[in-house]
């Protein structure tokens, strides 16, 4: 549980799936997706709190782009709390390839993560929520993806718990939820990029884990 005060600033931090169609050219543009849906519970449900509220996701990116602008998009922002959601691009965009599902893959991965994490941690940003990249099983071949992505999110497991930051396991959580919905309900045709419902299902756990000290 994450403990949240007065005046505390939340940066969501990611790729297309926190980006979701924000306004680039707007530094306090939101997008459509979970990070709106989040910012818009917490400033209704504690408007003394003067919370606020930061959209850094980029659409495409991997984990080595997040280290490119760290600094600027980040550090420098100096959050109280980073919510932060990457690793289905560095999948994506590894298919076809020779090091689609190698050790190795995921070894560059982890090393890019953890790198981040201690930049993150050493620059004095002391909560931080990761949230576990996900994939569902249709189209079909996206069941083909798990070899290269379930290793790279056992190492985001791994490093949450060496950098004591929160976790939301969100593989896990939709895959629950598919077995009485079709996944297309959550993640639309592509098995990546939320619906409103999966939308809804994101903002849902991490307001679970997040606490208001009045």
């Amino acid at each position: 549980m994450t403990t949240l005060c007065k005046n505390d600033t939340l940066l969501f931090l990611g790729d297309s799936i926190t980006d979701c169609g924000r306004d680039r050219l707007d530094a306090t543009d939101l997008g459509k997706g979970f990070p709106a849906f989040v910012a818009a519970h917490l400033a209704a449900e504690y408007p003394d709190a003067n919370l606020s509220f930061v959209n850094r996701g980029i659409s495409g990116n991997k984990i080595r782009d997040i280290l490119n602008r760290i600094e600027e998009d980040c550090i420098d922002l100096k959050p109280d709390l980073l919510i932060f959601l990457i690793g289905i691009n560095d999948t994506w965009h590894n298919i076809g390839t020779s090091s689609f599902g190698t050790p190795e893959a995921t070894a560059t991965f982890a090393s890019d993560y953890r790198q981040f994490l201690q930049q993150v941690t050493e620059s004095g940003i002391k909560k931080i929520l990761l949230l576990e990249p996900f994939v569902l099983p249709y189209p079909a071949d996206r069941k083909q993806w798990r070899k290269d992505l379930d290793p790279k999110i056992h190492s985001i497991r791994e490093l949450a718990a060496e950098f004591g930051c929160d976790y939301l396991p969100l593989d896990g959580l939709f895959a629950e939820r598919t077995v009485k919905k079709h996944s297309s309900y959550y993640t639309g045709e592509d098995g990546v990029h939320p619906t409103i419902a999966g939308h809804g299902v994101i903002a849902q756990e991490i307001l679970r884990r997040i606490h208001y000290s009045r």
